[in-house]
């Protein structure tokens, strides 16, 4: 267990012993209350068990203070997100964390997905990935070596479109179809993966035009499986979670941002559009 997780833990059990305390109970009474162990209050107390947000809402009461269940039941979310440094992910170049890809993607049945500035991992072509990941090498100043590996490992994953019973749901703002982050000719062949991919039945590949009104602006990317975990990434972490306040909220933006979206012909026109600004002769 992670030291901040712990350390969120026992903040927790402070707060709900304080709670007690106000309402002028002892463990025992407040167990009594609650129909529970005097244990179980001792180990919420003490941080040595992750309360479940029930247990936050009946605890609030048994103190009197219902009001303070939201409160409770924030902090709870924030313990569950399991927070991953990027510089400790990489520490070691980008294969371990690409290994993860894989193992997640390889159990997930539905995988829904929002790229706001970069084409999505699972749609790249090797020679994208290479430049994505020699770039991100060279920003983060970490140890180059396996970017090889790290480039098959990405199109191993991949593999995971193909197979029948599978299904991925993935939404790209149009200005990543337009930010080169590679070489023209590169971006030229990245377009023409995705057009190869419109028509698949594997995969909804959406495309969020400029001129698309908007219900939510699309912030950040995000990647939802199944029901079960949501990861966002940011400049120095990665976030996991899996709560279901966090996963019902992606879930709206990404059903608010598919609204938005256009598919098919209308996808491979936008796509199209961009292929041709690149000017290649």
């Amino acid at each position: 267990m992670s030291t901040d997780y712990q350390s969120a833990r026992v903040a927790l059990g402070s707060r709900l012993r304080s709670l007690r305390e106000e309402a002028g109970l002892d463990g025992k009474g407040v167990a009594e209350r609650l129909g529970w162990q005097r244990s179980k209050v001792s180990r919420l107390e003490n941080g040595k068990q992750t309360p479940s947000s029930e247990d936050l809402r009946l605890w609030a009461k048994a103190v009197g203070r219902p009001e303070v269940a939201e409160e409770l039941g924030g902090r709870l979310t924030g313990l569950e997100t399991r927070y991953r440094s990027m510089r400790r992910q990489l520490a070691g170049g980008h294969l371990a964390r690409q290994e993860v890809g894989v193992a997640e993607t390889d159990r997930t049945t539905l995988l829904r997905a929002v790229e706001v500035v970069r084409i999505p991992g699972l749609l790249q072509t090797a020679d994208y990935a290479r430049h994505v990941f020699t770039a991100n090498t060279e920003f983060r100043q970490i140890s180059d070596a396996g970017i090889e590996d790290s480039v098959r490992a990405r199109l191993r994953r991949q593999a995971a479109l193909y197979e029948p019973g599978r299904s991925f749901r993935i939404l790209i703002w149009e200005g990543a179809l337009y930010a080169l982050t590679c070489p023209r000719e590169v971006m030229a062949a990245q377009l023409d993966r995705l057009v190869s991919l419109i028509g698949l039945d594997t995969v909804e590949l959406g495309v969020i035009p400029f001129s698309a009104q908007l219900r939510r602006s699309p912030s950040h990317g995000f990647w939802i499986y199944d029901r079960r975990l949501v990861i966002v990434e940011t400049l120095s972490d990665e976030m996991w979670m899996e709560d279901e306040e966090s996963l019902a909220l992606y879930e709206r933006a990404w059903d608010w941002l598919a609204d938005s979206a256009v598919h098919g012909a209308q996808a491979h026109r936008l796509i199209g559009r961009a292929r041709a600004a690149l000017n290649l002769s």
